[in-house]
């Protein structure tokens, strides 16, 4: 079990991984050695997070999604397997915490009359400002 956050804890069957080797350079390790890392997690299904959660979740993850609601993530930054693994799981743990935050919401103010009051003023003084520039007295 990894615990995410105080409420959510995932388990470690609902992660699948799976490893491929990297892109990019690295001489012969990277022809040899199966170092990065596809984590998938199945946000729709899993039992773990509230559904609220999930929806959010998903919309976060964007374009690692996939239509099954699998969310995909690779890791490929370091040489050796195990530091990648942990690099995915982290990525997904940080991404179900931005979720599992709700966010606030937005009530509407009146402006005060005040403030619309001194708007107008404003506009008044400048109009006087502009119509003082014409040509009437100037023959």
């Amino acid at each position: 079990m990894h615990q995410v956050t105080s409420t959510i804890s995932i388990d470690d069957s609902e992660l699948e991984e799976s490893f491929v080797r990297a892109s990019g350079p690295g001489g012969q390790n990277v022809n040899k050695v199966s170092s990065a890392v596809q984590l998938r997690f199945d946000a729709r299904r899993s039992p773990s997070l509230p559904n609220d959660v999930a929806i959010r979740l998903m919309k976060l993850a964007g374009s690692r999604l996939t239509k099954d609601g699998v969310i995909v993530i690779v890791a490929q930054e370091y040489r050796d397997q195990s530091r990648n693994r942990a690099e995915a799981r982290e990525r997904l743990f940080e991404m179900i915490r931005q979720a599992a935050v709700k966010p606030t919401v937005r009530r509407e103010t009146k402006v005060p009359k005040s403030e619309k009051k001194k708007r107008v003023e404003g506009k008044k003084r400048r109009s006087e400002i502009k119509a003082g520039r014409g040509k009437k007295g100037w023959h």
